[in-house]
């Protein structure tokens, strides 16, 4: 594979003279014409041998286009707080937005390659790592990034020759670390492992670049030139019409029945039992907070439900045995300008908690397959892939040890009507109903109908759903602040 990076290749300085002016004129007009309309984001990645002129490179790119666009992120060791979350969490929250340029250097495939050569990752692992990066890139493909990524190649001869070169000038010694000359001992194998990645995840989407790295002139106009054709290829691309697909059975259905509609929704538990157990759950709940292995654990948990069905007097109840100072409520309506120029599970993986913390979504990323399903705000292939992308990105969660709870609040139509007319006739309750609220009503049908295939493609064994009869809401606090006790105390004793 790296081959044809081993060749020698080299561009007279008059060639190379003559072609950058131009070119670099010709990429600020295309990086202009990005920001102009914040179609979607460039997301580079640069990877590659040691001294094979990744950051020389890159500080021309920012030097010939405007930096005032660029979001440049080099990535080193984790951090406490980053080793205290899933590992694609810091890579998230780097993200360029749409009309913007994201360079990134050290990103997610540094760690599983490094890790690999010394032996701490498997191969297994190693292979894992990979599949979770393929998905992760189709899935910023399919949100409209467009990816590019640079691997610097160097043989062993020439980084050798590369690194004796830069140590012996007193300019450019500082480029030199010791972990350099460490990596050049193990060349063989890290070529090796740096292979199979590169030809693992060499996708149609997201295809790797590879860039002899030996002359400066011949490294620079291959990525500036590859990132201005690839700018400009997707610029001149014409959006395609808006089409309507027929909607596919999800899951074979013969007798067309559908999970929420059998649900017993009336399921009671009466004030007085309510008032003297629920105390006691409080209390336990709390002490699972306190405990010891809390420090190494956190908990997201998401509700969701129908209008009006107790969503967030359950979330009252179950913050009534946190500590304040350890979890914050998060709450999801339209997502906000800022929201919407990046991937739709970006404003969820910026809340996910640290060790020590739990996170309440009041709604969650399962949105993208209720609401926007039924109101039509993406297309039928955005949501439809979204099942897998959801279960992945809760899987990363799982792995990381984060209890995932989730919560579906189930009313039935003749409850809600109650409750809404209520909320109408209450003055304190007027501001929980809206128009839309009535608007939504209308479709009743057409949510449960999305909600039933949502639990269906997306309760695992590692995050599964639990759905909670919610016409009496005594029962339903209860049940929740139970479930939530159990799922951690049953995390705290695998420790």
């Amino acid at each position: 594979m790296f081959e044809s990076a081993e060749l020698g290749h080299c561009v007279a300085d008059s060639v190379y003279k003559k072609r950058a002016t131009k070119l670099r004129a010709d990429l600020l007009d295309a990086q202009y014409d990005l920001i102009a309309s914040k179609r979607f984001p460039l997301i580079i990645l640069v990877n590659g041998v040691d001294g094979a002129g990744k950051g020389e490179t890159v500080n021309l790119l920012n030097e010939w286009m405007d930096t005032r666009h660029i979001n440049n992120h080099a990535f080193d060791a984790a951090t406490e707080e980053e080793r205290a979350r899933p590992r694609m969490w810091r890579f998230w929250r780097a993200l360029p937005p749409k009309g913007k340029t994201g360079i990134l250097f050290g990103n997610w495939y540094t760690d599983p390659i490094v890790q690999r050569v010394s032996g701490k990752l498997s191969k297994s692992e190693l292979t894992t790592s990979v599949d979770e990066m393929k998905r992760f890139e189709q899935m910023l493909c399919d949100e409209g990034a467009l990816v590019l990524k640079f691997w610097f190649h160097l043989s062993k001869a020439a980084q050798t020759k590369r690194l004796h070169a830069l140590e012996k000038h007193k300019d450019t010694s500082w480029r030199v670390t010791k972990q350099d000359w460490k990596h050049l001992k193990i060349y063989d194998r890290y070529a090796k492992v740096s292979e199979y990645v590169i030809r693992e995840t060499s996708t149609a989407a997201a295809p790797w670049t590879i860039v002899e790295g030996a002359d400066a002139n011949y490294r620079t106009l291959t990525v500036a030139e590859q990132v201005l054709r690839a700018l400009r290829e997707r610029l001149n691309e014409k959006k395609p019409a808006r089409v309507s697909v027929p909607v596919p059975p999800l899951l074979p259905s013969v007798d067309k029945v559908q999970i929420l509609n059998t649900i017993d929704t009336n399921q009671r538990l009466s004030k007085e039992r309510f008032e003297k157990s629920f105390p006691k759950l409080l209390r336990r709940l709390n002490h699972a907070s306190r405990a010891p292995e809390f420090a190494k654990q956190s908990v997201v948990v998401l509700f969701e439900g129908m209008d009006a069905a107790g969503k967030g007097g359950a979330i009252r109840r179950v913050t009534q045995a946190l500590d304040a100072r350890h979890y914050r409520v998060i709450q999801f309506a339209a997502p906000t300008e800022e929201e919407r120029a990046q991937p739709y599970l970006w404003r969820f993986w910026r809340h996910v908690p640290s060790h020590g913390r739990f996170a309440i979504y009041d709604r969650s990323w399962y949105g993208r397959v209720l609401v926007e399903r039924v109101e039509k705000f993406c297309t039928t292939e955005d949501w439809m892939r979204a099942y897998g992308e959801i279960n992945d990105f809760e899987r990363q969660l799982e792995t990381r040890g984060v209890v995932l709870v989730k919560f579906w609040l189930a009313i039935s139509e003749d409850e809600q009507l109650r409750r809404f007319k209520e909320r109408e006739q209450t003055r304190f309750k007027r501001f929980k109903i809206t128009d839309e609220d009535w608007r939504n009503r209308k479709k009743w049908s057409a949510y449960t109908t999305a909600a039933s295939d949502m639990i269906e493609r997306t309760s695992t064994s590692y995050a599964p759903w639990t759905v909670v009869p919610a016409d009496d809401k005594h029962f339903a606090r209860q049940k929740v602040v139970r479930t939530l006790t159990e799922a951690i105390a049953k995390a705290q004793s695998k420790r």
